[in-house]
């Protein structure tokens, strides 16, 4: 089955850190001993080698900055004062995407357009081919480098085909512990997004702002990496779907991706606690809770979310890098789901939503 994760901050990790995603989980692990990478991020979880042993095909690869008010230390270097700031560190981010693929284009591609996908997936088919390039998909999280929604034309020629307008609150809408509703420069930007064939990514975005745009965008609708409010009792984050926004975005055939960090997964974990106390059954009653509320498996993925602030320091006992994302599956179908939804799950519902969704041509 092939797998494919709709959230990984591959390029913040290697503007941050340094880091080189076509090497192994192992060398990367034992070069940054004692650096700053694990004292901040974690150990990895990501490397070309643990990406082909888990049958990772496509990951949606983000451009990702943060204010300037939610810097985390001197070391937090890809951080912004204003909208020109964050339009020249998501560039640079997207300039790391293209040297990756340009330095290694055995093990990476860019997927632009509907040719470039099913030119990948003949490499993931071919069961002869041994080592297969991964997907990257790219999606910007956090709309602030866009200052006026007629430079989306630009970011679309980048490749840019996914947008999250929000990742804190913004002068789009509120976001990630900063609540508030979709604003007007909001509504203009969503608008714009439509004209172009954007998809909207909701995940950061507060509920207020997101069930607006649910009823007001056009487009097509995903949430690339959020989990299920109803599982983390005593939480009351907005950065968790509710029930009422789970169905608003079942109704407009969103696909939603999973995120495995065991503080989404398990009410009161944080960082230095246990890893055993959460494991991948904790990811499979998120799975099959939007299963059941939507009545069929269509409308759930995964979204790792992995390098994304945390290692595997924070993942659930059963992972050690991106190729245990596979352990999903026997837990899946134990749970009685069919081979075909359990296929839908770990990775088929996403390439429906790119095949549905990307342009035609090269």
């Amino acid at each position: 089955m092939i797998i494919v994760d709709a959230h990984q901050d591959l390029a913040w990790n290697i503007a941050t850190f340094g880091r080189d995603y076509s090497r192994s989980v192992y060398e990367t692990r034992q070069k940054e001993i004692g650096s700053l990478a694990p004292q901040y991020n974690g150990d990895t979880l990501i490397g070309y080698p643990e990406y082909q042993r888990g049958n990772v095909a496509i990951v949606f690869s983000t451009l990702f900055a943060a204010p300037i008010r939610r810097k985390l230390g001197e070391w937090d270097t890809e951080c912004y004062a204003d909208t020109k700031q964050a339009q020249k560190i998501y560039k640079g981010q997207a300039d790391i995407y293209l040297r990756l693929v340009d330095q290694h284009p055995d093990k990476f591609r860019l997927l632009f357009c509907q040719n470039h996908l099913e030119e990948l997936l003949k490499y993931w088919r071919n069961e002869k081919e041994s080592d297969k390039p991964v997907g990257l998909v790219l999606l910007m999280e956090g709309a602030e480098a866009v200052d006026n929604p007629h430079e989306l034309a630009e970011w679309w020629q980048i490749g840019v085909r996914i947008i999250g307008p929000a990742w804190a609150g913004n002068r789009f809408c509120g976001g990630t512990g900063e609540p508030g509703e979709l604003k007007k420069e909001g509504y203009a930007l969503l608008e714009s997004m439509a004209e172009f064939g954007f998809t909207l990514d909701i995940s950061h975005m507060d509920e207020k702002a997101a069930l607006q745009a649910i009823d007001s965008y056009p487009g097509t609708i995903i949430v690339s990496h959020s989990n299920v409010q109803a599982l983390l009792p005593g939480n009351d984050s907005n950065r968790f779907l509710s029930n009422r926004l789970l169905k608003g975005l079942i109704e407009r055939n969103a696909v939603i991706g999973v995120v495995i960090f065991n503080n989404f997964l398990k009410t009161g974990w944080k960082r230095g606690d246990a890893r055993e106390v959460v494991t991948l059954d904790h990811v499979v009653s998120h799975i099959d809770y939007i299963c059941q509320m939507a009545g069929d498996a269509n409308h759930v993925g995964i979204g790792s979310d992995f390098d994304g602030g945390f290692g595997v320091q924070s993942a659930p006992v059963n992972i050690d890098s991106i190729a245990d994302i596979q352990n999903i599956i026997p837990l899946l179908i134990n749970k009685g789901y069919s081979d075909t939804d359990v296929a839908k799950i770990v990775g088929g519902n996403w390439v429906s939503y790119l095949k549905t969704n990307l342009p035609e041509g090269t």
